[in-house]
């Protein structure tokens, strides 16, 4: 496996982990996303134990996109702090097999790492359970006024009219774009409002 993480004391410290399993071998660590790719192509590693923060340059949702659009078999494990919904769903819709959290289990990490290479789909529990709720109820991920702003945008209106229309600032309402795109895994308007529209078609 390939373990991608900016951070060199938890680098070590999963790879003193993970050598104490005969079946698991971390045979190369990266830095960076960029790292990732490169070892990646070299190596094909049965499974990519990604971070999403890299710091500078390319971070790991990109990486895990890029390593899926080169291998589509690529299985990627994200191993993380971040716990959101927004960045649960992100990680999901880039190609991620697996979602852990840097706190779970050893057990869990062994058990999750073999998933993977088996093709399965493991989560940390909490992580489970916080995007099966998410996929039951996706409007809940976004605050009323997030919610109100979004069904704005299918109107077309422009910054300025939709600041008006909601009494904030032009400053406060791209504040509040930035959320949405984030929440809902998009990055620009026409996507927020592709989803706008699928989700009323839905209901």
């Amino acid at each position: 496996m390939l373990l991608v993480d900016d951070h060199l004391v938890v680098r070590s410290g999963l790879k003193a982990l993970l050598g104490t399993q005969p079946d698991i071998e971390v045979v190369a660590e990266a830095a960076s996303g960029e790292d990732a790719l490169a070892l990646a192509a070299q190596l094909s590693p049965a499974v990519v134990v990604m971070d999403l923060a890299m710091g500078a340059g390319m971070d790991g949702i990109e990486a895990i996109k890029q390593l899926r659009r080169r291998n589509a078999g690529q299985a990627v494990l994200v191993f993380t702090t971040y716990d959101s919904d927004a960045d649960i769903v992100r990680a999901v819709d880039a190609g991620a097999m697996g979602y852990l959290l840097k706190d779970a289990a050893p057990e869990e990490i062994f058990a999750a790492i073999r998933g993977a290479v088996q093709g399965r789909s493991v989560m940390s529990a909490p992580v489970a359970s916080r995007l099966f709720q998410q996929l039951r109820s996706p409007d809940e991920i976004l605050t009323p006024r997030e919610a109100e702003l979004l069904s704005l945008l299918t109107e077309g209106l422009s910054n300025r009219e939709l600041g008006q229309r909601l009494f904030i600032s032009e400053a406060t309402m791209k504040t509040h774009l930035a959320h949405i795109y984030a929440k809902l895994g998009v990055e620009t308007r026409a996507a927020a409002i592709a989803t706008a529209i699928r989700r009323e078609g839905m209901r």
